[in-house]
């Protein structure tokens, strides 16, 4: 099961969006929320992403984040360069959390 999170308050506000540690502490409370209501287990398996103002120059601060398991992509998947850039940008995360392991 996949989790969408984007603040109500971030929707179509280019000036105000969450930070990547705003965006992370939230998904640490979906994650532990769910996990009460619906099991541990259940909890470590929900894949959570983060979409709100997702941007080349932000993509890796958020992918980075423990508990942020992926993007949604708005406004930046109109630009083929921009989206480009998000995709490298989580390729590479992907890489780094594949050599840590």
């Amino acid at each position: 099961m996949s989790v969408a999170y984007e603040p109500v308050w971030a929707i179509g506000n280019d000036e105000h969006h969450a930070t990547p540690q705003e965006a992370h502490d939230t998904h640490v409370l979906i994650r532990n929320k769910l996990g009460q209501m619906l099991g541990a287990t259940w909890a470590e398996k929900l894949t959570v992403f983060y979409g709100g103002s997702v941007e080349p120059g932000n993509a890796a601060e958020f992918l980075g984040k423990d508990g942020i398991d992926g993007v949604l992509i708005g406004g930046a998947s109109l630009k083929a360069d921009e989206f480009l850039a998000i995709i490298n940008a989580g390729i590479c995360e992907t890489e780094r959390e594949l050599q840590s392991t």
